[in-house]
């Protein structure tokens, strides 16, 4: 005769199986081109230390959940508006974060002067560092890839430490023609902040002569850390120093889902651009695309 009913232990082994099924949290999956999912890998020993971290409330499901990563080991950034899950590569291949990567320690650059004897670079100091002010399109500086922001540690086997911009504009007059060699350090008072469009192709923040003035609630500018009072310096690694609001918005729109914004605090914007003529930064500064 068929059994046609379990067992009383039976019944109490499967009960136990789907208590333990509803006890563990789902591993959260990305969502690849509509079709294959694939699980996000375990990227912290314990996530559960992490919910009550500096005072801040996180679940472990939320950090796990904005820590994805892709097949291919690059990191992601998850955007919650629009109907679907959007996800934006914040590392690896994004060309434009390759472009604006603020790099540690010192490089040393070899600068020349050209037929009129001009480097096409200018200096400011601050707190007793020496600065880059200005790097002038398609001159030396330029070319030998100076940025704004830039710290100028040595001239010639020189500390410049303390240096004023008067002493620091001599130097490179009476240095060779032929070659300066500088020790640089990459633009130290900047940070970087990616950033990728909403599906209504927005970046979530509002700028006012070329300084944020507003960041939308909940957007990915907000939840990748972009601050009012700051100014933005470049648009994927290209200088938009000087540009008319309405220019920027124009390098803004010609970019691609990804977006990597460098930005400078105001206080030491305002005090490093002192002195320079609005017409002298926008005309005159280089907008050159790094190459990486």
């Amino acid at each position: 005769m068929a059994v046609l009913y379990p067992s009383l232990e039976d019944l109490k082994v499967d009960q136990a199986i789907q208590a333990q099924a509803r006890a563990k949290p789902p591993t959260p999956a990305l969502l690849i081109q509509g079709t294959a999912t694939f699980q996000a890998p375990v990227l912290y020993p314990n996530l559960a230390e992490l919910e009550n971290y500096m005072g801040l409330s996180l679940t472990s499901q939320e950090v796990q959940q904005n820590l994805l990563q892709t097949p291919d080991g690059d990191s992601v950034s998850v955007s919650r508006q629009g109907p679907g899950l959007m996800v934006a590569p914040v590392s690896g291949n994004s060309l434009g974060v390759r472009r604006a990567e603020i790099k540690p320690g010192v490089r040393e650059i070899h600068l020349c002067k050209d037929e009129r004897g001009k480097t096409g670079l200018r200096l400011q100091p601050i707190d007793q560092g020496l600065f880059v002010q200005l790097v002038q399109a398609n001159s030396p500086a330029a070319l030998v890839g100076l940025r704004f922001g830039d710290q100028i540690l040595q001239i010639d086997g020189r500390d410049c430490a303390g240096w004023s911009k008067d002493k620091a504009h001599r130097a490179i007059k009476k240095a060779s023609a032929e070659k300066i060699v500088m020790v640089v350090r990459d633009r130290p008072f900047q940070r970087t902040v990616t950033t990728h469009r909403d599906s209504t192709g927005h970046l979530g923040f509002v700028i006012k002569k070329g300084k944020v003035c507003s960041v939308v609630k909940g957007s990915s500018a907000a939840r990748n850390g972009l601050l009012t009072n700051h100014y933005l310096c470049e648009v994927n690694g290209q200088n938009v120093i000087g540009m008319k609001d309405k220019e920027i918005t124009e390098v803004l729109a010609a970019t691609g889902q990804v977006v990597t914004l460098t930005i400078i605090p105001t206080v030491i914007y305002e005090h490093m651009v002192k002195r320079l003529s609005p017409t002298l930064l926008q005309h005159t500064m280089d907008r050159s695309v790094p190459d990486v």
